[in-house]
């Protein structure tokens, strides 16, 4: 649902940046030639259906950031234009919206990066064309993409088919699924002892994904998956569904998925025929069923253990420091703090393009050099809002924070239980 948010006019610039005017943001010390131009970053997400709350405060934290900054990065003056790629009628992300928005964005002439998608197979469509953008490639940093295949070999083709000039044009601040599915198997085998786990999956890019990810290292924990098959998003129901999975006597079900693929209903009907997710049956999901207030308000989402692909932010505020103060203004400015931890990663993709920014001389083809040519992105910890060092690779497009949070819903609420370590 909409949020309505109190402005407060007032407040104070934080540690997160530097001065406004003139400043140095991302602390690179660099100034980006010598005059300054007028750039936009466009911010690609899904602003209907039940992702709206999760990426309208995303938005409102890039814009708070940015607002902290002066809106510059070096001598360039930089504005966010937002960019729907959901329809009223699909209620999530759309294959066409998005081959829309990255036509929109080659053609506005003075936009020279985008930070999104949030959904993997979105990004999959608009890479190759800002790929190929005149004057570029574009620059495109997600704060939410998970699928490996983005940057690294996964599914045929990949990455190089989302590269057509030759050139990477493609990063993230968040690590991947292949890491993400292999600890939620972990936890489940060794914290949860499950000996028996039946996998669904939406049917798209990154459900299929993190449910083979999962899988394959379930396999290897000892676990037996007693089934995978996708769920059909426009079922009324899943009885039929979750008597079959029932049928296999499983301990464990895991979601591979996004809760907008009719994600609710699934889990009603996970309850009503396997009892409640504190039972004898675990509900295991990943986290894109993270961030939905419809489905923290769920009753029968209670009890579900859900993995989030970075620090969540109930472990960035006990940290104090550069993220904390931030979620502080943030719930200042806007009554609350964000409902998804997402946000903070979008404004750390922000970060990463205004460094970008802020080393080039404000074309499309330099701010995507200062991030794959020479040194690439490097955000010391004083300055990054995840409070840690952040990096991207110019080899891949990949960043150097690579964390796992496990969660679990208690009373409406998406509660961290433990940091789960990553392996290579």
């Amino acid at each position: 649902m909409a949020r309505h948010v109190k402005v407060i006019a007032a407040f104070a610039v934080v540690a997160l940046g530097a001065a406004a005017c003139g400043g140095d943001p991302a602390g690179t010390g660099n100034q980006g030639g010598t005059e300054g131009k007028a750039v936009v970053v466009g911010v690609d997400l899904p602003f209907q259906g039940p992702s709206k709350d999760a990426s309208d405060g995303t938005w409102n934290a890039m814009q708070l950031y940015l607002e902290q900054v002066g809106g510059k990065a070096g001598k360039h003056t930089v504005t966010l234009k937002k960019y729907d790629n959901a329809t009223a009628a699909k209620g999530a992300w759309d294959d066409g919206k998005c081959a829309a928005n990255a036509t929109e964005h080659v053609g506005t002439a003075n936009e020279v990066a985008v930070m999104g998608t949030f959904n993997s197979g979105c990004a999959k469509i608009e890479a190759p064309v800002l790929n190929q953008a005149p004057d570029g490639p574009m620059l495109m940093i997600s704060h939410a993409n998970t699928n490996p295949g983005l940057t690294k070999a996964w599914d045929p083709g990949e990455p190089a088919k989302f590269f057509p000039s030759g050139k990477r044009s493609y990063a993230r601040v968040i690590t991947t699924d292949d890491f993400q599915g292999k600890a939620a198997a972990q936890f489940a085998a060794k914290d949860l002892g499950i000996k028996n786990c039946y996998v669904l999956n939406d049917n798209e890019t990154y459900g299929i994904g993190v449910a083979k990810a999962f899988a394959d290292e379930a396999k290897v924990q000892g676990i037996t998956i007693s089934g995978e098959q996708a769920w059909d998003k426009a079922q009324p129901n899943y009885t039929a569904l979750f008597q079959q999975v029932k049928a296999k006597n499983p301990d464990c079900v895991y979601f591979g998925g996004i809760f907008d693929n009719n994600g609710g209903q699934l889990t009603k009907d996970k309850v009503k025929e396997l009892g409640p997710n504190s039972g004898t049956v675990k509900l295991i999901g990943p986290d894109g069923f993270t961030g939905y207030t419809a489905f923290q308000n769920l009753p029968e989402a209670e009890g579900t253990y859900l993995t989030f692909a970075g620090l969540d932010s109930a472990q960035l505020r006990s940290a104090g420091g550069a993220a904390a103060k931030f979620l502080t203004d943030y719930k200042t400015k806007y009554g609350s703090e964000p409902v998804s931890s997402y946000a903070l990663y979008g404004v750390m993709a922000l970060q990463a393009i205004l460094q970008a920014i802020e080393k080039s001389d404000g074309t499309r083809k330099s701010v995507r050099d200062a991030v794959f040519e020479g040194g690439g992105i490097s955000i010391g910890a004083d300055k990054a809002v995840l409070g840690k060092e952040v990096k991207i690779d110019p080899a891949s497009g990949d960043t150097s924070a690579r964390d796992i949070s496990v969660l679990i819903m208690k009373g409406k609420v998406e509660t961290f239980h433990k940091a789960w370590p990553l392996t290579s």
